[in-house]
């Protein structure tokens, strides 16, 4: 399938945005709370104000359902993890979602936030969370438009933006990937590979650009969702957030309805749905603070990621360090993590940015990057090397989902963080909570496919006031 030029969108009928207080009116009308179970840290991407708990307990979980925002998070990291072990884990997730609710007597929405190139334990993880529920749910939406990223749907089909061009996901380096590789572009022939054959394309729903921007497009949405049979799966198109917004507003009305459904979104229909409005990126006083250097930290392999640690190391300023996987898999290489910290805690403490880095290339000793034992080991090292840290940064960087689970979750030992907002576009900050190794400190989740070539760079020099 080739790349189509991004002038066809001229040629969709118009968005139609509701009244912009309509969807926000919506959302705190309905009882139910948007739960976001995130498979990575990188879903935290288009909001502000809200938490983000790496502790599933039902303890938690009800204190959470209590509190007062409309949405949060829970972080589970199942992309990094076999797919038996996701779909063990999602479903004691669920099960103790469904114990907090019963306990507080708070219902919930339940959004699986997924990548927004098609990456992750897609069907595991819906059989996961209803089992773990008890109900099954009427219907599974899947809305993977990420707009800040370039990713968008029309005509069924999911696109990424390269230059003047959207790319049909299929034929991108994501589509590649050794774990959770793909074929199809069109979604309902997605969901089919996804679900080896279960769910037939034939058989998917879907809601097209011209249903959603009809003169009643939000009317249309509900009487698409109260018309799918039980069980049926749905394919959201989105060219814009007007686009989320009214499908937003027919959702609510559905639900209202009795209607229980199952999302996988990407990161742009959490923020519709969390009722969360725009802010401006962050400035730099906001997540930059102290005498010392900062700290950047890149476990993505990805070619977007390597090509931004490239141009960030051509800074004068900028010291790299290489987390070297060859001696991670030697003998005796249980010390390259404490190694490369005290490497990392020198250059910090002489006010420059040290730039932790994996070794680059696919193969090494430990195996091919995106092989998930490989990706084990490379987490515990990076988790070591951030608790061996001795000088505090100004900030700390991480690039890559997994990558900022393991400095976050298992270097600093956060429990439950607050998302400030981003400090470039799909790039969240969020600050550590009392319980961590680092309380008070700014992470910075930037994901390892997001982002120009010169983005990081870019950042980098900004917040330590260079040009």
């Amino acid at each position: 399938m080739p790349p189509v030029p991004k002038a066809v969108l001229a040629g969709i009928p118009p968005a139609r945005p509701p009244d912009a207080e309509a969807v926000r009116r919506g959302v705190h009308a309905v009882a139910a709370k948007a739960v976001i179970l995130d498979d990575d840290p990188t879903g935290t991407q288009t909001v502000h104000g809200l938490d983000v708990l790496a502790d599933s307990s039902v303890a938690a979980l009800s204190s959470s359902l209590r509190d007062s925002r409309p949405a949060f998070f829970v972080l589970t990291n199942s992309r990094s993890l076999p797919e038996a072990d996701a779909e063990t884990l999602v479903r004691r997730v669920s099960e103790n979602l469904a114990a907090a609710s019963r306990e507080t007597g708070v219902p919930f929405t339940l959004i699986l936030r997924g990548d927004s190139t098609l990456r992750g334990h897609f069907s595991a993880e819906l059989r996961a969370t209803e089992a773990g529920i008890g109900l099954p749910f009427d219907a599974t939406i899947v809305i993977p438009a990420f707009f800040e990223g370039g990713r968008q749907t029309i005509g069924n089909v999911h696109y990424v933006a390269s230059g003047e061009n959207l790319v049909p996901v299929a034929e991108t380096e994501f589509a590649r990937d050794r774990t959770f590789g793909f074929k199809q572009s069109d979604l309902t022939r997605w969901i089919e590979e996804k679900s080896l054959g279960a769910v037939r394309a034939r058989d998917v729903a879907t809601l097209g650009l011209e249903t959603i921007r009809s003169p009643d497009g939000a009317g249309r949405v509900k009487e698409t969702l109260l018309g799918l049979p039980k069980g049926a799966f749905l394919i959201v198109n989105a060219a814009e957030y007007a686009d989320l917004e009214v499908f937003a507003l027919g959702l609510l009305g559905a639900e209202s309805r009795g209607r229980r459904y199952l999302l996988r979104t990407a990161a742009s229909f959490v923020k519709v749905r969390a009722a969360v409005g725009t802010r401006a990126l962050l400035a730099p006083a906001e997540y930059s603070s102290g005498p010392l250097g900062a700290l950047v930290v890149v476990g993505s392999y990805v070619e977007k990621t390597t090509r931004q640690l490239e141009e960030l190391l051509g800074l004068p300023f900028v010291e790299g360090i290489e987390l070297r996987l060859g001696a991670l898999g030697a003998a005796g290489g249980g010390g390259e993590p404490g190694a490369a910290a005290g490497r990392a805690s020198a250059v910090i403490a002489s006010g420059r940015t040290a730039a932790v880095f994996t070794s680059r290339g696919l193969d090494s000793p430990l195996g091919r990057a995106g092989d998930l034992g490989t990706g084990r080991i490379v987490s515990a090292a990076i988790a070591e090397m951030v608790r061996c840290l001795s000088a505090r940064p100004r900030y700390l960087l991480a690039k890559g989902g997994i990558t900022s689970y393991d400095v976050a979750v298992a270097g600093l030992g956060m429990r439950k963080a607050r998302i400030l907002g981003q400090a470039a576009p799909g790039v969240p900050v969020w600050e550590m909570g009392p319980e961590t190794l680092q309380p008070g400190l700014r992470v910075i989740v930037w994901p390892g496919n997001v982002g120009e070539p010169p983005a990081l760079r870019d950042l980098v020099s900004a917040s330590q006031g260079r040009p």
